[in-house]
């Protein structure tokens, strides 16, 4: 049922959500019901974002915007992003408090989810009281940290690269509620791939595979740009995680962007290159090469910045330095 938290007029009116005047349901999709009150109470809004059929176990997602309030939970999360490596342990950064002390902790129920696409999320960690439950491939790698009242950061044992990505933390007592979210970053290194029957012979499926096959994923596209701004050129377009078809060019030249940085957008784009970006593709029609992401490589990784191709000799000269010369 629906709740006020102020007096209003007999002539006000406030509508459920996924509710209609006359009580029927509604169409999914995205509905905003505000209320201006009078008198001392401030505005009143909610959102109602249901997410797309995909979405695991049909989700619905209730975002709560107050005003003028005193005594809800309020979730604080880290900003900007967390780092970690394949193997690796993190921890997701999480902590609420209430803006009133007449809550208590106890009864509070904490939530981890992992946005796998807007408005689609796969559960990861929930704890009430002292009952916890992992789900699937976090099952015995997550906790939570449990340090103190307030703290709800979760502890992520044995990094995978599956495990890239956003996290939501949500915190629930009782009728309030909030949300946070972490990023979780990975140490490792972007490379080109195609196979050994030419380029551009991959569906978005078959990059996918064959990303998997060479112990990685395919990249995202914040990914991609680090690794062009770390100096990675080529010009060959490849599936990235999104579906998005793109390739950075560190110096533009024909047929690759052109000299003046015509032919294509992307971050960074003009006369000192940048990543040229094709946008969403058919995944299952179109065919390109594949931009894949692996972490945790013994050493370190160098980008050449020769642009002419090289002889075996050459090739050999480079083998064992540290440092390009």
């Amino acid at each position: 049922p629906c709740r006020c938290r102020c007096s209003a007029p007999p002539s006000s009116r406030l509508l459920c959500p996924g509710r209609s005047e006359g009580g029927g349901a509604r169409a999914p999709g995205v509905e905003v019901w505000a209320r201006a009150a009078l008198g001392p109470c401030a505005l009143w809004v909610v959102l109602l974002l249901v997410a797309p059929a995909g979405a695991q176990r049909g989700r619905k997602k209730v975002v709560h915007v107050l005003e003028g309030e005193s005594g809800s939970v309020v979730v604080q999360t880290a900003p900007g992003q967390v780092v970690s490596h394949r193997g690796g342990t993190i921890v997701l950064p999480c902590r609420y408090h209430y803006e009133a002390t007449v809550h208590s902790h106890e009864g509070v129920r904490l939530k981890w989810t992992k946005v796998v696409e807007p408005l689609a999320f796969t559960d990861v960690f929930v704890a009430l009281g002292p009952q916890h439950r992992a789900f699937g491939s976090y099952r015995g790698r997550a906790e939570l940290q449990g340090d103190g009242p307030g703290d709800a950061s979760l502890v992520l044992r044995n990094v995978t690269l599956q495990d890239y990505g956003h996290y939501e933390c949500e915190v629930t007592n009782e009728l309030e509620d909030d949300t946070g979210m972490v990023k979780l970053d990975l140490e490792g290194v972007v490379f080109p791939y195609h196979p050994r029957g030419g380029r551009y012979k991959l569906t978005f499926t078959e990059a996918q595979r064959a990303c998997s096959e060479q112990d990685g994923i395919l990249a995202s596209a914040e990914q991609l740009h680090a690794a062009w701004r770390d100096g990675l050129d080529w010009c060959n377009a490849g599936w990235l995680r999104d579906g998005s078809v793109q390739y950075p060019v560190s110096q533009p030249r024909e047929p690759c962007g052109g000299l003046r940085g015509a032919g294509g957008t992307g971050v960074g784009g003009g006369a000192s290159g940048g990543v040229r970006n094709y946008g969403y593709r058919h995944n299952a029609e179109e065919r390109y090469d594949a931009f894949c992401f692996t972490s945790n490589l013994p050493g370190r990784v160098f980008f050449l910045k020769p642009l002419r191709p090289l002889p075996f000799s050459g090739v050999s000269l480079w083998k064992g330095k540290s440092t390009p010369t």
